[in-house]
């Protein structure tokens, strides 16, 4: 799997509208649907059920479930920004991320917007300030030895 092969996977989503909680290619997704959708594209099924959550970004029951997810199922990124990259953000000041993306380049990302749906955007200082965490798909390797993410 490349940075290529995940970008071309995340841009199959340009368009969806957004619906919350889901994660059908076409149909609607939000933003971690979006992230669940280029998953399954990457490596079949997804590595979990997903619990309920809440649309609202001040939902306060579990404010590190995005985080702890990220941490989880993909692996910190300590390379510069750039493709293929999922991308943590904090909304409202909050301390948690709520929201997050992928990476198309250093400058641009894709994710499921309300009222807009799954959009590519610039990366601006607003968004840059906003960052919580970068992290990368696993590979094969990571596959193999991290008990916590899915075996292919």
């Amino acid at each position: 799997m490349t940075q290529d092969d995940i970008v071309k996977a995340a841009r199959a989503w340009l368009g969806t509208p957004y619906r919350h909680r889901a994660a059908t290619l076409g149909a609607g997704c939000d933003c971690l649907g979006l992230l669940r959708g280029v998953w399954r594209t990457l490596y079949g099924a997804e590595p979990a059920a997903i619990p309920p959550y809440r649309a609202h970004w001040r939902d306060h029951d579990e404010p590190a479930a995005l985080r702890r997810a990220a941490e989880r199922y993909l692996i910190a990124e300590s390379e510069p920004p750039g493709a293929g990259q999922v991308v943590l953000f904090r909304l409202a000041g909050l301390s948690e991320p709520r929201h997050c993306g992928i990476l198309v380049s250093e400058t641009r990302f894709i994710h499921a917007q309300e009222h807009l749906g799954v959009v590519e955007a610039n990366l601006t200082a607003g968004w840059v300030k906003r960052v919580s965490g970068r992290y990368r798909f696993p590979d094969s390797a990571d596959l193999a030895t991290h008990p916590g993410r899915p075996r292919t």
